[in-house]
């Protein structure tokens, strides 16, 4: 057994999931592997997902040390952006494989070249 941040995990890649897997959150962290991304921009890349289950999951995300939320509070409107933190950009080579694998998938299944942004 591995003990991370108080939770019990049986083997390395249950941590790896536990922070990162779901539906929602390797989604949020390839939109943000090159960029920060003010909430609704980051909405607007993911329109199926809902704004509570988005907030939860960039929470959450924030929580485990992996984005980084920074407020505009210059004036109204209240501006949000995210970001992914130092320790967050660590998982850019697991998030692009993931993303690299899914398009092989499609490639074989169709085979046609379905673009996707890389």
């Amino acid at each position: 057994m591995y003990t991370y941040n108080g939770k019990e995990y049986p083997c390395c890649a249950s941590l790896t999931m536990g922070m990162i897997g779901g539906k929602w959150k390797t989604v949020i962290l390839f939109h943000l592997r090159n960029t920060t991304l003010r909430y609704n921009e980051l909405r607007k890349q993911m329109p199926t997902v809902t704004e509570r289950t988005l907030s939860l999951q960039l929470k959450a995300l924030e929580e485990d040390g992996i984005i980084k939320r920074t407020v505009f509070a210059s004036k109204p409107p209240l501006k949000v952006a995210y970001s992914l933190t130092d320790f967050g950009k660590t998982l850019i080579p697991v998030v692009q494989s993931i993303a690299d694998w899914g398009f092989s998938v499609l490639e074989k299944d169709k085979g046609v070249g379905v673009g996707v942004n890389i």
